[in-house]
């Protein structure tokens, strides 16, 4: 046996003798899991990156429809975030023994928006624009968004000229996605003003007037199973501080 390997084995000798089997295990778990929607992937990810790189703590984030994370969320998740206030409680109902609800902090919020095809070849400026013959829709009906362009259009009397120009709805984000690839004959989708900040090079972005915007909420919770605790509030803390504002800010927050 080398010098070297000898070595290691002597020390993990000692250590294992000293902690124990299960204490060597967690030392070698300092990461944080983060498990959420897709929406606010693009400044969690960034706050992680800033947060791993004070603390030497790896940060794991893994967004998307919770179908695809639940099952894996269950075993290691240390926080849960959501794209919109209503979206973490019905996490919460839906698997009520996993969010340790006293720790439910409600982060910044984003706007709605529409996003449209780049360069806006329908010369779409504002939702009564939506109404026009032959302009097609897309609609998210859940994933933060249930209800967000009825909530818009009701205000100015646009419920019926925008329901009939929608051409499809889907559950989620990920699928409005892919068919705002796949069909170019979309024209616009009533969304949240970050959206376009993921998508850059097939979107531009036309704002509401500030009265009529609407905003949702990014909360974020602690699991009743983390076993990182300590640095999952450590993290919250973080996101809380300006550093961490100014990037949701970068990506359509307020």
């Amino acid at each position: 046996m080398s010098r070297g390997i000898w070595l290691i084995v002597m020390v993990a000798a000692v250590l294992g003798g000293v902690w124990g089997p299960m204490e060597m295990v967690r030392a070698q778990e300092k990461v944080l899991h983060i498990y959420g929607p897709g929406g606010p992937l693009g400044p969690m990810e960034e706050c992680a990156r800033i947060f791993a790189g004070k603390t030497g703590i790896e940060v794991k984030v893994t967004a998307g429809p919770t179908p695809k994370w639940i099952d894996l969320a269950k075993q290691n998740a240390d926080l849960i975030f959501g794209g919109a206030e209503y979206m973490l409680t019905d996490f919460i109902l839906k698997y009520p023994d996993l969010v340790d609800q006293k720790t439910r902090t409600s982060l910044y919020v984003r706007p709605a928006g529409i996003l449209v095809r780049k360069g806006n070849p329908k010369k779409i400026k504002s939702l009564k624009d939506l109404t026009k013959p032959g302009i097609r829709l897309i609609d998210v009906n859940g994933a933060g968004q249930l209800g967000l362009w009825e909530d818009l259009a009701g205000a100015e009397g646009l419920i019926p000229g925008i329901q009939k120009n929608i051409a499809s709805s889907v559950a989620t984000s990920a699928e409005a996605i892919d068919k705002w690839k796949s069909m170019p004959e979309l024209d616009a989708w009533i969304t949240y003003e970050s959206w376009h900040y993921r998508l850059p090079d097939s979107t531009d972005l036309v704002k509401l007037p500030r009265a009529r915007k609407l905003y949702r909420g990014t909360p974020i919770a602690i699991t009743t199973i983390s076993r990182q605790r300590p640095l999952a509030e450590k993290f919250i803390d973080f996101l809380k501080t300006e550093k961490a504002h100014a990037v949701f800010k970068k990506w359509g927050w307020n």
